[in-house]
């Protein structure tokens, strides 16, 4: 797993207490308390950090666009984990760096997330929320994985042109 991944998982613990417990007593202190419990060496405590405080910051914002999002959902009816699972992937999808945290990478991680820690159907459920979201948002790295495809394309046809370079020149 890698260093964001379990950051992730430190930030989506601290939540989820805080949540749980009505949220009572300082987010920060649960993840400094957190962090040194669960992922004592983490390279990435500054990414956690700024995770934490982004999602606190824009929590009434990003718990509007649950709303929006999942209208048969009220807010209080979705699950503890899965609620915390979404502010994450929403924080990610549209208030992070995209240079840092791509929007497809945001909704992978969130539903790995929900896949792990949540119900059977929560990967289906945070995935679908999500990509309603990320529809929304006029699917901002939609043309980069076309991009992608295209060089990984274009790299495969010019090796395959060099193999065959180097048979023909074999005979």
């Amino acid at each position: 797993m890698s260093a964001r991944q379990v950051g992730r998982s430190v930030v989506l613990q601290s939540l989820y207490e805080w949540d749980f417990n009505g949220k009572a007593g300082s987010l920060t202190d649960l993840l400094e308390r957190d962090l040194k419990e669960f992922a004592p060496e983490i390279d990435e405590a500054d990414f956690v950090r700024r995770l934490l405080n982004g999602v606190f910051q824009h929590m009434s914002e990003i718990d509007e666009i649950i709303t929006r999002a999942a209208p048969e959902w009220p807010l209080e009816q979705i699950s503890v984990i899965d609620r915390n699972i979404l502010r994450i992937g929403l924080f990610e999808l549209l208030y992070a760096d995209r240079e840092e945290v791509p929007p497809r990478v945001a909704i992978n991680e969130s539903i790995e997330l929900a896949k792990a820690y949540g119900g059977t159907n929560s990967g289906k459920f945070v995935n679908g929320v999500l990509g309603t979201v990320y529809r929304e948002i006029g699917e901002p790295d939609k043309g980069e994985a076309t991009k992608k495809e295209l060089k990984k394309k274009e790299d495969d046809e010019g090796e395959r042109a060099e193999e065959s370079d180097a048979l023909s020149s074999e005979e």
